[in-house]
């Protein structure tokens, strides 16, 4: 069975072209698209828009696990900092 129907591939298709044209413009900024899998993103969100076969969008990391990787990153610095350190030596008169 298809993942995707024949006229989401469309929607897809026709934003992919007018990327490479460079009449492909985003949402609310209005700036034009340079990135492949942004004109993808966009045919695929237009196609979702109309109710056509697509998969579910993939979730977006909420705001409590984005902040818990960078406590984690910022951990594992502080360690690497610690283990890395080296003793001073007292100079000799």
């Amino acid at each position: 069975m298809a993942k995707y129907s024949k006229k989401a591939a469309k929607k897809v298709a026709r934003a992919v072209k007018k990327a490479k044209a460079g009449t492909l413009k985003s949402g609310r900024s209005g700036k034009k698209v340079t990135s492949r899998k942004q004109a993808i993103a966009i045919g695929l969100s237009e196609a979702r828009a109309e109710g056509r076969k697509v998969p579910k969008a993939p979730k977006k990391a909420t705001r409590k696990a984005a902040k818990k990787t960078v406590k984690k990153a910022a951990a594992q610095k502080k360690t690497a900092r610690k283990t890395t350190k080296v003793k001073k030596t007292k100079k000799k008169s």
